[in-house]
């Protein structure tokens, strides 16, 4: 990396743990030193030393529309004209609110939060207060941010950085947690809350469901008299307007969200049936709150995103997913580099190996083994800009268009030859 990252890196590490306030940024699982981002637009950013790069990254999900969109960027500057933070209610939290329950079916009430992980952290104790029971279940390699209980085989947010739990993390934190396969319908009993999943993993890489999972999860649900919670903060307003429900033709009890909604600005929601809401204080016993919740610069640009992804954009989104995603396949496959490409909508995983995972022990074998970092770093040398972890997934954006999938394809065949080469 090119003098000006390093110096930016070096003073980030003088007074930022690890140099980065989230530890894949560090390039850790990759080596290397990270590019810091000075700019973006659309499908681009650009680094401390002017260097372009097509990405995939798009903040891990945020950018569906692109960076830096100009109908996002005027509704943050009309809101922030106004104020940026009152601790009152304001009238974009119930649009919003709204505008999210008009489209998940099923859900009837949701609250807003200020991450992703407040989300699942909140949906948790809700469920806990709502059932009166402690247990939950969680499937390995699926992540559901950084709360304590959740942290257990906890996917990307671990795995990237080698750990198999986390310090600090006490046996009392997580003693009410149950760990199952992914892709396995757990036996569930009495003290069961809740069930918590990610409808399509994608923090293993990307590992789609297999047929009868999520609707044996519901069944199992109905049976043990346990909540099934949908975490959708990666897949909610990107598999299709009504999220993985509508793509699967399954309903949970709770709903977790991020990432889209907030069009790029710190974000998250927990939803669902009114009566499991009601539970949430001040009309139930179960506490949550917080300062900057439902935050009208956030909500400002999450309107704005939502209101331009209509059905057309999601065809767009899945169109551009699988041209990419077609095109790797060839690149990579052709210059003799084994690779698999699943896909779901417009998520796309990329693992090296000859057959798509469908756990994380299965995930694992392909993420560790050596490959992943000498093609992101090819890649990267050419520009272009995967996420630096073999565990998460490439988000292409409507700001992908054909030419700019054809020239990531061309780079991709480069790179790819320049990996075989240098194996062997």
């Amino acid at each position: 990396m090119t003098d000006a990252n390093r110096t930016l890196f070096e003073r980030a590490q003088r007074v930022i743990p690890g140099g980065v306030n989230s530890p894949v940024r560090a390039f850790g699982s990759v080596g290397g030193t990270p590019y810091f981002v000075d700019r973006s637009d659309g499908p681009y950013v650009w680094d401390a030393d002017g260097r372009r790069y097509i990405d995939y990254v798009q903040s891990y999900g945020p950018g569906i529309l692109g960076h830096a969109h100009p109908t996002v960027l005027e509704a943050i500057s009309v809101a922030a004209s106004r104020g940026t933070s009152f601790g009152a209610p304001t009238e974009a939290e119930v649009v919003m609110a709204e505008m999210v329950v008009e489209r998940i079916a099923g859900l009837e009430s949701v609250r807003f939060v200020s991450s992703g992980t407040e989300a699942t952290m909140s949906a948790v104790r809700l469920a806990r207060g709502a059932t009166g029971r402690p247990g939950i279940v969680k499937f390995a390699g699926c992540y559901h941010g950084h709360g304590d209980a959740l942290l257990a085989a906890g996917g990307s947010g671990v795995a990237n950085q080698g750990l198999t739990g986390c310090d600090g993390v006490t046996a009392g934190a997580v003693a009410d947690t149950i760990v199952a396969p992914y892709n396995v319908v757990p036996e569930l009993d009495g003290t069961v809350a809740a069930v918590i999943v990610e409808p399509v993993a994608a923090n293993m890489g990307l590992v789609a469901p297999v047929p009868g999972f999520l609707e044996g999860l519901r069944a199992a649900c109905d049976a043990a008299g346990s909540l099934l919670v949908f975490d959708e903060v990666i897949t909610g307003f990107r598999l299709a307007r009504g999220g993985a429900a509508e793509r699967f033709g399954v309903t949970p009890d709770l709903w977790c969200f991020g990432k889209v909604i907030g069009g790029g600005l710190p974000v998250g929601a927990f939803g669902g049936r009114w009566d499991v809401m009601e539970h949430l204080a001040p009309l139930g016993g179960v506490y949550q709150g917080g300062t900057l919740s439902g935050n009208p610069l956030a909500m400002a640009a999450g309107r704005a995103t939502l209101e331009l992804l209509d059905d057309e954009a999601f065809d767009r989104l899945t169109a551009t997913a699988a041209r990419l995603a077609d095109g790797l396949a060839v690149a990579f496959n052709g210059a003799g580099l084994q690779t698999v490409l699943p896909r779901v909508g417009s998520l796309l995983g990329c693992f090296f190996g000859d057959v798509a995972p469908a756990n994380f022990d299965e995930a694992k074998v392909l993420a560790d083994n050596g490959i992943y970092p000498k093609v992101f770093h090819a890649l990267l040398e050419r520009g272009v800009a995967l996420a630096p972890g073999a565990y998460e997934a490439l988000f292409p954006s409507l700001a992908h268009s054909d030419e700019v999938i054809d020239e990531t394809i061309s780079i991709a065949v480069e790179a790819a030859e320049a990996v075989v080469a240098e194996l062997g």
